[in-house]
């Protein structure tokens, strides 16, 4: 039997009904968010929720430069989760690479015959933009840089940053290959943050470092001067314009900021502050599931149980509100069902929209709270008569 694929909604497990009527109509914001012309992209979401604050040309695709290098990081951090790289471990310079990156733009200084452990290659990449850092650690983990490109693109992939390419390992000028867009910049954030926090905390946003004797200052335009700002990763060539991706977390929340394509270096920094500043004055959060709690079931076909509950991810699920007001909350479940069997415990299946007036809606992962077998021999007929009367 061929069953066509829906999305399909459900009720909501719980306090909380399908919509959560708040006291007060939504009113305007204290102030608008803070714009520059000079700037053809900007962006910020709360990573908390997901919602959309600020959305300025987020699908436009853009050349991102050195915040290719935050790509770099999140492969390296994957690997290492993965067990198939070490932070003791040593790559040596080679004498190629030695010589095409010598003091080719940003660079740690890495000498000539050097073996360098890959945690100065982390440190190097993340807090003084190393492009010779990049290479080698291209180089040494995966044999060559065409291999640690394809790795780049294949999570990419996995990650659903639909419009993003890496041509490099740390965002040189390559003709246009490596392209990108402040949504799946923000999707790369999260998974670095959520997937890797304490390899994130470990590596990324110092305030500068210190390799071969040679002490140098971190360039990010909100580390020391937006509280709670953490990194990531600043860029700039004259193809490329100067950009940013950042976060800071405050409170238990977390916004991430992306500016690109501006014209002037100041006009970038001053329009990520401002940006991330508004954001945490305007907006507040609202816990609506704690972590790992079931909100709902989906559908299941040819398994054990006609249905799977759904449970929430290892962070509790957030609403973003304006601080002014308490707008209703819509929430829906969205699943591609009946579901088949077999489902796996922990396999995303769903996604919660969150829904708040004046916000772009937003979704969250879904995720099985048990397993479900495929059915057999009577339960198989049963499930079918049963499905007669749910499906």
């Amino acid at each position: 039997m061929t069953i066509r694929k829906t999305t399909a909604t459900v009720a909501l497990c719980g306090l909380l009904a399908t919509s959560v009527t708040g006291a007060s109509p939504l009113v305007p914001s204290p102030q608008d968010p803070p714009s520059d012309p000079r700037a053809q992209v900007a962006y910020l979401v709360d990573l908390s929720s997901g919602a959309e604050l600020v959305a300025r040309n987020p699908d436009r695709r853009f050349v991102p430069a050195s915040i290719t290098k935050t790509m770099t990081l999140f492969v390296a951090f994957e690997l290492i989760a993965e067990g198939k790289l070490d932070p003791k471990q040593e790559f040596a310079i080679s004498d190629a690479t030695f010589r095409a990156w010598r003091q080719k733009g940003s660079t740690m200084f890495i000498p000539a015959g050097a073996r360098v452990p890959v945690h100065d290659l982390l440190l190097g990449i993340a807090n003084v933009s190393a492009n010779d850092g990049s290479i080698v650690l291209a180089e040494g983990s995966a044999g060559s840089v065409d291999n640690w490109v394809a790795l780049m693109n294949r999570k990419a992939r996995e990650l659903g940053m639909r419009n993003s390419q890496f041509g490099t390992p740390n965002g040189w000028a390559d003709g246009g290959r490596t392209f990108t867009t402040a949504r799946d910049l923000s999707l790369l954030a999260r998974a670095l943050i959520e997937r890797h926090g304490a390899l994130y905390s470990r590596y990324i946003g110092h305030a500068g470092f210190t390799y071969n004797g040679i002490a140098q200052t971190n360039h990010d335009p909100m580390i020391g001067r937006v509280a709670g700002a953490d990194g990531i990763k600043t860029g700039h060539t004259g193809e490329a314009g100067y950009g940013y991706l950042g976060t800071a977390a405050r409170g238990g929340r977390r916004l991430a900021v992306v500016v690109a394509a501006a014209e002037t270096k100041g006009a970038r920094d001053t329009l990520a502050q401002g940006l991330v500043e508004w954001g945490f004055a305007t907006t507040r959060t609202r816990k609506l599931f704690a972590a790992e709690t079931p909100v709902g079931e989906a559908m299941v076909q040819g398994g054990d149980s006609l249905s799977v509950p759904l449970v929430t991810g290892k962070l509790p699920v957030v609403a973003t509100l304006p601080t002014t007001a308490s707008p209703d909350i819509r929430l829906t479940i969205h699943y591609n069902g009946p579901l088949r069997a077999p489902v796996e415990a922990g396999e995303q299946v769903a996604e919660l929209e969150i829904a708040v007036d004046g916000y772009t809606p937003s979704r969250v992962p879904l995720f099985a709270g048990q397993a479900v077998a495929e059915a057999r021999g009577l339960d198989r007929l049963r499930n079918g008569v049963a499905g007669l009367f749910r499906w």
